[in-house]
């Protein structure tokens, strides 16, 4: 792996993963009038049972550990597509394009989330309620369009970006 892509995966990772931080904690705390500690102890809770959302800094500092996990792999698996992908480089080389890609990606992440991994962890189907559809809808904003918009810039397939991998991008057909 060329230290252009490891850099593009660790950049891409650590903007999503701090977007993602503030606005979910945001929402959290202003329009679900929950806490801080509470949403992060719920995160680690998927993953360590119930008993993690009466464990203090230890269960906020796990589901802050989790997140970053999380963002860690939904990052590298797109900084890495899109590195093998002369077809997704191609739709992320314009702004609209990249738009496009962000607004499919944030409820697919959401998607395998909730059906999948959060189901895996819990051993129960996810509530179909409100809270679920905004999560469908603001993994775009939350999630997609940093690391979308970060990873085209630092693969330097955005006007105006160093040239990262752009050679690559280039040379494949």
């Amino acid at each position: 792996m060329s230290r252009a892509l490891i850099r593009a995966v660790l950049v891409t990772w650590l903007v999503t993963a701090a977007w993602d931080f503030l606005c979910a904690s945001a929402l959290s705390v202003f329009v679900y009038r929950s806490t801080f500690a509470r949403l992060w102890q719920g995160v680690a809770a998927t993953v360590l049972g119930p008993a993690a959302v009466n464990s203090g800094g230890r269960g906020v500092a796990a589901g802050l550990g989790l997140h970053l996990a999380v963002a860690f792999t939904w990052s590298a698996l797109f900084v890495v597509a899109l590195a093998m992908s002369p077809a997704l480089r191609r739709a992320v080389a314009s702004r609209g394009g990249a738009l496009l890609v962000a607004c499919v990606y944030g409820p697919v992440i959401w998607l395998v989330m909730s059906l999948v991994v959060i189901r895996l962890a819990t051993g129960r189907p996810p509530a179909f309620g409100l809270r679920w559809w905004v999560q469908v809808f603001a993994h775009v904003p939350f999630v997609t369009l940093p690391l979308v918009f970060t990873a085209r810039r630092q693969l330097g397939l955005a006007a105006g970006a160093e040239p990262g991998l752009a050679a690559l991008a280039q040379s494949s057909p």
